[in-house]
């Protein structure tokens, strides 16, 4: 991937939102420390990346939602913090090459049929769009797409290349996975209120990601998924 950017930028002392003083600029991010700004980020990209390919294992998939739901809120910590920032700017004109992209579809296919009876889910793309037509999303793509994003940043972090790891989390998280991980959020979120609260899920009236639009409308195929059938095996309980 080429990606064109400033070539020269001034290093800038910027407040962070955790309240310390950032350092953005070609050379005044770097891994100098476990409390450094770049150390923090990178942390936290890794224990999310680690954690959702333990849960697409399914060796517990008792907790495989809330523990889902607990990790993407932690990974829109990184975000916020990243989106907070002020614009990182890589020290190359053109991004590095990092290689091959890390092959997703055995991540993708494992969350699908963990999370098979409510993987897909509709969203509103941009909510700042008038009468947006939500459209359907998975899960398990969300996520996977998520992981591809953030094992892109890791690859040039774990090559030295700081400045440029940080930049590439902050652009994306401002045009994909940051978007993506907020959608997914809400759908997990919504998910354990449902079964939480002991509220039943409506008809799912066959949403999927392959249906076609007809008059604005997405046909749905999957049929009623009542959030009772689905807190024993994602290890959800509604209060007695």
């Amino acid at each position: 991937m080429m990606s064109e950017t400033a070539e020269t930028a001034e290093t800038t002392e910027v407040t962070g939102a955790s309240g310390g003083v950032g350092v953005a600029g070609t050379s005044g991010l770097t891994a100098d420390g476990p409390d450094s700004f770049a150390v923090q980020i990178a942390d936290q990209v890794e224990s999310f990346t680690v954690a959702v390919a333990e849960v697409a294992k399914g060796d517990d998939p008792d907790s495989a939602v809330p523990y889902l739901l607990l990790q993407v809120s932690q990974l829109l910590l990184a975000g916020g913090r990243l989106g907070a920032y002020e614009d990182i700017v890589p020290e190359e004109r053109y991004e590095p090459d990092t290689g091959p992209e890390p092959d997703m579809d055995e991540l993708r296919e494992q969350l699908g049929a963990l999370l098979a009876p409510v993987d897909v889910y509709s969203e509103v793309f941009d909510p700042y769009v008038p009468r947006s037509t939500p459209v359907a999303a998975r899960i398990s793509d969300d996520l996977a797409d998520i992981v591809s994003d953030l094992r892109h940043g890791m690859a040039h972090y774990r090559a030295g290349r700081v400045t440029e790891a940080l930049w590439w989390w902050q652009f994306s998280y401002l045009t994909n996975w940051g978007p993506t991980a907020s959608a997914t959020l809400r759908a997990l979120q919504s998910l354990v209120a449902h079964v939480r609260l002991d509220t039943p899920l409506a008809e799912l009236d066959g949403l999927d990601t392959d249906s076609d639009a007809e008059d604005g409308d997405l046909e749905r195929q999957a049929g009623r998924v009542m959030a009772a059938e689905l807190a024993s095996p994602l290890g959800l309980k509604p209060e007695s």
